[in-house]
C-alpha cells in the first residue's frame, strides 16, 4: 500500500475504445477521491435538482457531481492497440482527462506494470476498462508476472447491460472489484456468480461516473429535440434509414424545433461497437431542412441545451434522466434485446416517432429511477463510497490474496485458452521496435479493416442475400 496516508495511490487506466477510456478515468478518479460532505437533500430529487448534482461530469472536483472533497488520482492512462483504437480527437471529445493515453499492446502494458514495480513506481490500483475477454486475458498476465505485491484490480460495464450477462461477468471474475452501476445491476451480478458457486464479494455498487451537469432548466425560444445515435442499434441499414427519416420528418413537422443528430464518430474512424451503415453516409440520400443538423462534441455539453433526448437504448439516456431531462426510448424497431430498449421496461419511457410526432413526451418511473441509480433518493455524492472504501481496504492489507477467476482451465478447458491464446500476451517477447514505416503500415491496416468493415461487408452481405 502507499507509504502513508497522505501519498497519492497510483493508478493505470487500460481501455479499449473512446467511451471506455471516459469510463476508466472518470472511474479512476471517483474511487481514488476523499468521499465528500453530503451536497444533496436526502429526500431525493425533485424537477428542479438532478440528485444534489450541479457540477460538470468531467471531473471530480470539490462541490461537484463527483462526491469528492479533496483532489483524487489522476490516472496513467493507456490504449489498447486494436481495430477500436480511438483517435486523438475521440479521446479529446470525451473530455476524461487533459493527458492523452499511451497506446500499447497488451503485452506492453503488462510489461509497463512489471518495469515500473522495478523502477519503484508499482501500481496501487489498475482500472481495466476492456471487453470482457480481454479483461479475463490480462488478469492472466498479471497473475504471471509474479510481482512482489500486485496492484488492486478494478473493472466493470460503460453502460447498459443488456446482452452476454453470464458471459462478460464471468470472464471478469476474477478483478477484486466489479463494479454495478445501479442496485439493480448489483443484484443481477451477484445472482450470477453466486448461482455458479463463485465468490460475490467483488461486486460494488457504484453508478456510471460520468453523471452530473446541471438540473434541465427550459429556456424561452429554444426547443431542441437531440438523437443519441449509436453504431450499432439499430444494425441494419433499412433500420437506420428508417431512424434517420423519421428524424428529419419531425424536423419538417416542426419548424420551430432545432433536431439534431449527435453523432459518436467520424466516418473511418471507431468505437466500441463497429458501425457498418454510418448516418453522415445515409443522410446523403435525403433533402433535411435547415433545422436538422449532424453533431459532434461532449455528450455533456450537447445536453447542457437539450430540451427532448431521444433515442433507442444509448446510455445518453441515463445522463439525460440524472440531469431530468425529458427523455423517450424509441420502439419503431420493435423492443428486442438486440436493440437494447428491453431494458427500458417498466421505465415509462417507451414511445414511437408518431407519439413524438404529436407532440406526446413519455413520463419516467421514479422507481424504475431509483432501481437504475439516476436520479435515486439520496445524494449522487455519495454513490462511490463503497467503492472507495474497499479499494482502500484492499490497499491496506498487508498481502493482497492471489487473482482468482472463475474461468481456469479446470472450469473451462475448452473456452480459456482460446481466450488467451488471441490475445497473445507474452511479456517475455522482444518488444517490437515502433519505427515510422511501422505506424504507417499499421494505420494503413486500420484504415483497410475499418473500410471493409463499412463499405465491403454490407455489399458482401447483400450478394449473399439474392
Amino acid at each position: 500500500m502507499p507509504a502513508s496516508s497522505s501519498e497519492a495511490v497510483r493508478i493505470a487506466v487500460l481501455a479499449d475504445s473512446d467511451t471506455r477510456w471516459k469510463w476508466g478515468a472518470l472511474t479512476a478518479r471517483r474511487i481514488t477521491a476523499a468521499p465528500a460532505e453530503p451536497t444533496g437533500s436526502a429526500a431525493g430529487p425533485t424537477t428542479g435538482s438532478a440528485a444534489g448534482s450541479t457540477g460538470s461530469a468531467a471531473e471530480p472536483t470539490s462541490g461537484s457531481a463527483s462526491g469528492s472533497t479533496g483532489s483524487a488520482a489522476e490516472p496513467t492512462g493507456f490504449v489498447l492497440r486494436g481495430r477500436a483504437t480511438p483517435t486523438a480527437r475521440q479521446l479529446a471529445e470525451t473530455g476524461a482527462s487533459t493527458a492523452a493515453p499511451r497506446e500499447v499492446t497488451g503485452a506492453e502494458f503488462l510489461r509497463e506494470v512489471r518495469d515500473a514495480e522495478a523502477r519503484g513506481e508499482r501500481y496501487d490500483v489498475i482500472v481495466l476498462a476492456l471487453v470482457g475477454g480481454t479483461v479475463r486475458a490480462v488478469l492472466q498476465g498479471l497473475a504471471d508476472l509474479g510481482l512482489a505485491r500486485r496492484p488492486v484490480v478494478v473493472t466493470g460495464y460503460v453502460g447498459v447491460v443488456y446482452e452476454k450477462l453470464a458471459d462478460g461477468l464471468l470472464l471478469r471474475h476474477g478483478a477484486d472489484v466489479v463494479l454495478a452501476n445501479s442496485r439493480h445491476d448489483a443484484d443481477r451480478f451477484r445472482a450470477v456468480y453466486e448461482g455458479v458457486g463463485a465468490g460475490a464479494e467483488s461486486v460494488v455498487e457504484a453508478a456510471l461516473p460520468f453523471l452530473g451537469g446541471a438540473p434541465h432548466r427550459p429556456e424561452e425560444g429554444r426547443d431542441t429535440l437531440v438523437f443519441a445515435a449509436q453504431p450499432s442499434v439499430p444494425v441494419t441499414r433499412a433500420e437506420r434509414a428508417y431512424v434517420l427519416e423519421r428524424l428529419v420528418r419531425h424536423a419538417r413537422l416542426h419548424p420551430e424545433r432545432e433536431v439534431l443528430l449527435k453523432l459518436r464518430s467520424k466516418p473511418g474512424e471507431h468505437t466500441t461497437h463497429l458501425e457498418e451503415h454510418p448516418y453522415q453516409r445515409l443522410v446523403r440520400d435525403l433533402d433535411p431542412p435547415a433545422n436538422f443538423r449532424l453533431v459532434y462534441g461532449h455528450m455533456g455539453e450537447v445536453l447542457d441545451r437539450t430540451d427532448l433526448l431521444v433515442t433507442v437504448s444509448s446510455t445518453a439516456a441515463l445522463e439525460a434522466l440524472h440531469r431530468r431531462i425529458p427523455t423517450a426510448i424509441l420502439t419503431d424497431c420493435g423492443v428486442r434485446e438486440v436493440n437494447g430498449n428491453h431494458h427500458f421496461i417498466g421505465s415509462g419511457l417507451l414511445t414511437s416517432f408518431d407519439r413524438l410526432d404529436r407532440g406526446e413526451a413519455p413520463e419516467p418511473d421514479e422507481e424504475w429511477l431509483a432501481r437504475q441509480g439516476v436520479a435515486a433518493e439520496g445524494s449522487y455524492d455519495s454513490a462511490f463510497d463503497a467503492a472507495r472504501e474497499r479499494v482502500a481496504k484492499l490497499l491496506a492489507l498487508p498481502e493482497l490474496p492471489p487473482i482468482s477467476p472463475y474461468y481456469t482451465a479446470e472450469t473451462a478447458p475448452g473456452y480459456l485458452p482460446g481466450i488467451l491464446a488471441r490475445h497473445r500476451l507474452d511479456v517475455t517477447a522482444p518488444p517490437a521496435r515502433d519505427s515510422g514505416l511501422r505506424r504507417i503500415v499499421r494505420e494503413a491496416a486500420r484504415g483497410a479493416y475499418r473500410h471493409g468493415v463499412q463499405r465491403v461487408a454490407p455489399v458482401v452481405r447483400r450478394l449473399g442475400e439474392l
